[in-house]
């Protein structure tokens, strides 16, 4: 938490100014039982009106100035602490932004966005409220006690116990609550990362209809954390009624003895009156200071947390070399000797991977499920570094490269298209900012997304919904794609990008990228044997090994693994619908499916 303060020191003014009337403002307050005490003393007791007038304006002038300087500190801490907020929440998104793929799964997205959230708006109100009071009720409580010796010794002792009683109270509460405190942010973590599951995942959810087999797991979740935030809400709740206890005991000690004084002449009554102002006004200080404290408390919790985040590096280290300025080599990718071992994990997820691609080259990466063809692309723009191994671009070790300079010469679209709110344009942009319309609608006639945007009202100022919720799958894929060509890549990286598509509009669309006038380097993974089939190269993954490379022609007379599923996607011998040979498939129109045989076989009939 300490560190986070120095974000503070840009706004040294405010940091200062805001505190200091706040001080003035106590200190006028404090003066006003003195004027109360003379009201009574040499006012109402000799019955001087004009000095009972005189002594009034003075408390309304006191009132007035004490009014503006509050209202002042008001202004100078509120934009402290908005200010800080806004500096230190962008290092932290900038630091999130730059951690390696692998943190990012280890902390968990929920986690992250509490931090930017709820902790960063409990830190905010901290500083908020301590720039107001964390001087001025110490000011006034300590303030009072020496106004109260400077009136009366004996009676002053009674305020100098009860402030050392008070402050074992608060500070004890204050301790004890740190770390519970912490542990209600961290419940709070899975509460939210439970509602973002639920949320995103609601068709889902409602298709197996575990509505309630979800709210019941909600529902468990959210009392544990009801029942420690009431616990721990308790426990810091007993500060108020305790400091009032004590506090009113002190009052009825002081008024005891000071009628005492009084009648003995001692004491005037204008003095007890004072005492007893001032008295209260340690109640009310003390009352603010502890929830202060309660603030400020849960504030250092989620502040420690803050901090955490901030000092997390990027795992990754950076490289210095620019991709785009390395010169042609006679492979634009090369893997050697490979393998990536996933933290936690006990087995390789890639295993001894070797292979290079040319330029101008297309690879096609297959296997079954969880075979390693993401982790495998993942690695070619550093996304995941290799456990052993090199991956190189140009001859040169990616972990030489700066990331920034190698993500700029690779177009990657991921499994999960994904787009954001704004209009096509904005989202197409993301590849290059620059980007005329005409380089736009090339892109969009390549990824064959021209009827997708002429259909829209607008068509490139069209607005995309948050999450692009107003397309379809296969829409949103093919934008994907349109914005990763928008770049004019040197390597174009198709992960499993095209399971919405149909047969056709895939091999339109890849007839489209291999016709590209600048030849880049196609990396394609499917599951798909048509997608991947025309490739130069085709790689054969089956739990993270290579068990086949080579072309089409070769994988089919060389490795089982391909062959098997092939042959599960299209059919081969006596008791298959239909029998589609390699050189056939070369031509999807042509080929007839089951369903077409058997309403031709109807027809004849």
């Amino acid at each position: 938490m300490n560190k986070l303060l120095v974000y503070l020191k840009k706004y040294k003014i405010e940091t200062v100014m805001g505190p200091l009337f706040k001080l003035l403002e106590a200190t006028f307050e404090l003066i006003v039982p003195l004027v109360v005490a003379a009201i009574i003393d040499k006012g109402i007791a000799t019955g001087n009106k004009p000095y009972i007038m005189q002594m009034a304006l003075i408390l309304v002038l006191l009132g007035g100035v004490g009014f503006t300087c509050s209202v002042i500190a008001q202004y100078f801490a509120a934009k402290a602490s908005a200010y800080f907020a806004m500096e230190v929440k962008k290092d932290l998104f900038a630091n999130i932004q730059s951690l390696s793929y692998e943190q990012i799964d280890r902390l968990g997205t929920n986690t992250l966005i509490t931090r930017m959230t709820s902790d960063m708006n409990q830190v905010q109100q901290a500083i908020n409220l301590s720039l107001r009071l964390l001087l001025r009720s110490p000011f006034v409580v300590f303030g009072a006690m020496v106004m109260a010796f400077s009136i009366d010794f004996n009676q002053a002792m009674i305020f100098l116990v009860t402030i050392i009683v008070l402050s074992i109270v608060v500070f004890g509460i204050m301790l004890w609550g740190i770390p519970r405190y912490k542990e209600v942010q961290s419940r709070l973590d899975s509460v939210m990362g439970l509602t973002r599951e639920n949320l995103s995942g609601v068709r889902v959810i409602r298709a197996f209809g575990r509505e309630q087999d979800e709210i019941a797991d909600f529902k468990e979740k959210n009392e544990k954390l009801t029942v420690l935030q009431e616990f721990v809400g308790r426990v810091s709740a007993l500060m108020n009624p305790l400091t009032y206890v004590i506090l009113n005991f002190a009052i009825i000690v002081l008024l005891y003895s000071g009628s005492h004084k009084v009648f003995a002449g001692v004491l005037t009554t204008g003095a007890v009156v004072a005492l007893y102002n001032y008295m209260s006004q340690i109640l009310v200080e003390l009352v603010k200071l502890a929830n202060l404290i309660i603030t400020i408390t849960r504030a250092v919790a989620c502040g420690n947390r803050i901090q955490t985040m901030l000092e997390e590096k990027n795992s990754m280290a950076e490289g210095t070399v620019d991709a785009a300025a390395l010169p042609d080599n006679d492979n634009i990718i090369s893997f050697e000797n490979v393998s990536v071992r996933y933290k936690g994990d006990s087995e390789d997820s890639l295993e001894n991977v070797t292979f290079s691609v040319a330029k101008g080259e297309s690879i096609g990466i297959i296997g079954g499920t969880g075979s390693g063809k993401t982790t495998l692309v993942n690695l070619i723009p550093r996304f995941y570094d290799a456990t052993n191994g090199t991956v190189k671009f140009k001859g040169t070790d990616v972990k030489d490269l700066t990331s920034s300079s190698l993500r700029e010469v690779i177009g990657v679209v991921p499994q999960k298209a994904v787009l954001f709110k704004g209009t096509i344009r904005d989202n197409l942009k993301w590849g290059n900012k620059d980007a005329t319309d005409e380089q736009l609608w090339e892109a969009i006639r390549i990824s064959q997304s021209t009827d997708v945007v002429k259909s829209k009202k607008g068509e490139l100022d069209a607005e995309i919904a948050q999450g692009g919720r107003n397309l379809s799958g296969g829409q949103k894929q093919r934008l994907t794609i349109a914005r990763a060509l928008v770049k004019r890549p040197q390597v174009i990286i198709l992960d499993d990008s095209s399971s919405a598509l149909d047969n056709m509009t895939d091999r339109n669309l890849r007839e489209a990228i291999g016709d590209i006038d600048y030849k880049p380097v196609m990396v394609v993974v499917s599951q798909r044997a048509s997608s991947v089939r025309n490739c130069d190269k085709i790689i054969v993954l089956d739990d993270g090994k290579v068990v086949g490379m080579g072309n089409h022609d070769l994988l089919m007379k060389s490795c089982d693994a391909y062959i098997e599923i092939y042959e599960s996607q299209y059919g081969t011998g006596k008791n298959s619908a239909v029998t589609v040979s390699p050189s056939a498939d070369s031509n999807n129109r042509k080929t007839k499916t089951a369903i077409e045989l058997l309403r031709e076989a109807a027809k004849n009939a």
